[in-house]
């Protein structure tokens, strides 16, 4: 059944208004990606944000090796590509980011879609354990590019709003 505080936990987070973020990562020839919702900005100098993914993914083991990463922040049109990078068993995100325009980050290698609100490259500086998630701080690199006129995709109560 599962901890009755880990549902009423769940529940109580679904009603808080997050952005939606892609953060993609190149290993070698793969390149992966997935979406996270709990993305912030921690520190202005330097500029450093964290993201949170699951410990016992793929992905956090890739970071684990790979320092350099990308995150997009997704635009509200963009909700079908944030479900493809949600989906349980995903391809790699060159499949993913096949009928998307995209490119590669030049400090980072990592496929950057290029219809987002904002995208930035970052090196993790910090790993922190906390529960089932891996916390990677990172210093930004660079802002691959800022859209201000794109409206900002959101996801509360378990869905995503346009």
């Amino acid at each position: 059944m599962g901890d009755p505080l880990t549902g009423e936990f769940a529940e109580a987070v679904a009603g808080f208004a997050t952005g939606v973020v892609v953060l993609t990562v190149r290993d070698g020839r793969d390149d992966l990606g997935t979406t996270v919702t709990a993305f912030m900005s921690v520190a202005l100098e330097p500029p450093m944000v964290l993201a949170s993914v699951t410990t016992s993914s793929y992905l956090t083991e890739v970071l684990n090796r790979q320092d350099r990463w990308a995150a997009t922040v997704l635009a509200s049109g963009q909700r079908a590509l944030a479900g493809r990078f949600a989906a349980e068993g995903r391809p790699s995100a060159r499949i993913l980011l096949a009928s998307e325009p995209h490119h590669r980050g030049e400090h980072s290698a990592a496929l950057v879609p290029e219809s987002g609100v904002s995208a930035m490259e970052c090196e993790t500086r910090q790993r922190v354990e906390a529960g089932d998630h891996t916390l990677f701080i990172a210093e930004v690199l660079s802002t691959d590019y800022l859209a201000r006129d794109r409206t900002p995709l959101v996801r509360v109560n378990r869905r995503y709003l346009t």
